[in-house]
């Protein structure tokens, strides 16, 4: 039996931009589904980088979405719109949200939700889609990752890179990853990568280009910047591409721009947030067909770090600004 949906709910919200404390607990009325929306009775919700930035007036939501932030979410249907065919009332799902997550009620489309993996906790399937979603497209449709060639990730402790080793070693990439500290070099080995490279102590072009003789990887996923875009231009093998999909380090740099031309190099990127319900949809899909079924046999798994509940959302921030993290923070929303 469905339970009643209250008007109200407990939301974070942004009070002003700026540090973790402007983080605020709230009440805010329940949205309601229209159209093919659901709405989700959040039990978890994770936290992400583009949360961060949108704290700091940096990353605003896109039109019509909700100002509170929390991109990914985990809970029950709890409505859902006329026109919404998939879910039903009650049914478990964690689900890509443009906004809104930080609360007890969000709303998303139907088709940007995908079922709990088989044994995960909602706390663990709410660690799911932000990363996926983002690897998938980035690794595999705009990187076009293949079986037996080479893969560099930066970041490779962080929730993107904890999944983004796990799926290119899943389906059958050399995998490098670069992290801060011997710690998180540990982590990313554990986790299926064959050389884990300590960017304080090391080299990432050094060990790249003589682990591979000299020819350099096929793909980078790269959320740094700076000064690693020229450093990925020579780390890349010829024919080899490069995915940005964040400039923690800057969205400005210096780069031999020659070497582009002279190794035939692609360099692209991506946002996902703007992009259309239909779009995400389709990856959902991609995802529910390749990965759901790797996630359901235990082949692939989040990393989680830290949980905190809802009304301590500003330590979640602070725990991810600290940059100690390895693998995913979530809320627990109760």
């Amino acid at each position: 039996m469905a339970q009643a949906i209250p008007e109200t709910m407990t939301a974070i919200a942004i009070s002003e931009p700026g540090g973790p404390m402007v983080l605020k607990q709230e009440r805010r009325p329940v949205p309601g589904p229209s159209g093919g929306d659901i709405l989700i009775r959040v039990r978890a919700a994770g936290v992400n980088r583009p949360d961060v930035a949108q704290r700091q007036g940096a990353y605003p939501p896109p039109p019509g979405a909700s100002d509170l932030p929390g991109l990914e979410v985990a809970g029950e249907v709890a409505a859902t719109g006329p026109e919404a065919t998939r879910w039903k009332v009650g049914d478990k799902v964690c689900a890509l949200t443009p906004g809104g997550g930080y609360a007890e009620y969000c709303l998303t489309h139907e088709s940007n939700a995908l079922p709990v993996p088989h044994g995960f906790t909602l706390t663990e399937a709410a660690a799911l889609p932000e990363t996926f979603f983002t690897v998938w497209h980035n690794v595999f449709q705009r990187g076009g990752l293949r079986a037996g060639e080479s893969f560099l990730v930066h970041g490779g402790s962080s929730g993107i890179g904890t999944t983004a080793i796990q799926l290119a070693k899943a389906f059958g990439a050399g995998v490098f990853a670069t992290a801060g500290s011997s710690e998180k070099c540990e982590a990313c080995r554990t986790l299926g990568a064959d050389r884990a490279i300590n960017y304080r102590e090391e080299d990432f072009v050094s060990v790249v280009k003589e682990a591979t003789e000299g020819k350099g990887v096929d793909l980078i996923l790269d959320m740094v910047g700076g000064d690693y875009i020229d450093r990925n231009y020579e780390a890349a093998a010829v024919e080899g591409r490069i995915v940005q999909i964040a400039f923690l380090g800057g969205p400005k740099a210096t780069a031999n721009f020659a070497k582009l031309m002279m190794k035939r190099l692609v360099h692209t990127g991506s946002t996902l947030r703007p992009r259309t319900t239909e779009f995400k949809g389709q990856i959902a899909a991609e995802l529910e067909r390749q990965v759901w079924p790797l996630l359901g046999e235990r082949r692939v798994a989040p990393v989680m770090d830290m949980i905190f509940p809802l009304r301590d959302a500003w330590r979640a921030h602070e725990r991810m600004e600290e940059g100690q993290h390895i693998g995913k923070i979530v809320l627990d929303v109760g």
